[in-house]
């Protein structure tokens, strides 16, 4: 049996006509700080998938543990509790990891470098989009990822690809670094969301890949404000 997986509601949810909203696309995108600030506004949960799949490659880095031998894995995922905990001071939530939080850890190009990897592995596939599956089961969540809208919820109400320039997001990953590590280069960042995309786009579990039924956002000419109330308008269609 696999670890947990436990989800702390704001006190603020709202009990309204609700629907699923997802955003696939590739990395650095900002799928995550759209789907932050779309939760924000619409008072639903965001689900940050992807800082699931970063929680466990830290917890595999940290254990040591040799992600190309399955046994291992499967042993090391009974191990594994994920839980998310809303932060009020910045009005959404981290994850933690075995009750620590981790939210800033998991962004170190250490964790980046390797999360694809450990993301393609059929076994911990299974492990998180169970719990995925099951946050989705009241609606009135917004979730980022790579398979949210064809795998995790495939008849969700409201399916977005986002995508951009490839020079635009690696000058964003850049910005989001560089603070933290002043010998990072551009080059570093642009060969590390290349190996990415490739790992992600021809994994054998749940490759990325835009939903047939998919809208298409190229975020690369947007501002965080522009992009948020062009989704904000998808919503509204969806809900009238």
């Amino acid at each position: 049996m696999f670890g947990g997986f436990v989800f702390n509601l704001p006190t603020n949810h709202r009990a309204l006509k609700k629907i699923i909203v997802t955003l696939d696309g590739y990395s650095s995108c900002g799928k995550s700080t759209l789907a932050r600030e779309l939760a924000a506004e619409l008072n639903y949960v965001f689900v940050d998938s992807g800082a699931m799949y970063r929680a466990i490659t830290l917890y595999f880095l940290r254990e040591h543990i040799n992600w190309n031998n399955r046994r291992e894995v499967k042993a090391a995922l009974q191990n594994i509790t994920l839980s998310f905990e809303y932060n009020t001071q910045k009005g959404s939530s981290d994850i933690l990891l075995n009750d620590e939080n981790v939210e800033h850890l998991i962004r170190e190009m250490l964790v980046a470098e390797s999360v694809s990897e450990v993301a393609a592995i059929k076994e911990v596939r299974e492990f998180a989009v169970a719990q995925q599956r099951a946050l989705g089961n009241k609606k009135g969540i917004v979730m980022d990822g790579r398979d949210i809208g064809t795998t995790v919820f495939p008849e969700a109400e409201l399916k977005i690809f986002v995508t951009a320039d490839v020079a635009i997001r690696a000058e964003r990953r850049y910005k989001e670094l560089y603070a933290k590590n002043p010998n990072i280069t551009i080059e570093e960042i642009t060969n590390n969301l290349a190996m990415r995309d490739y790992i992600d786009s021809n994994r054998d579990v749940s490759p990325l890949r835009k939903a047939d039924d998919a809208i298409v956002l190229d975020n690369s000419n947007l501002t965080r404000k522009e992009q948020l109330k062009l989704v904000l308008g998808w919503v509204k269609a969806k809900l009238t």
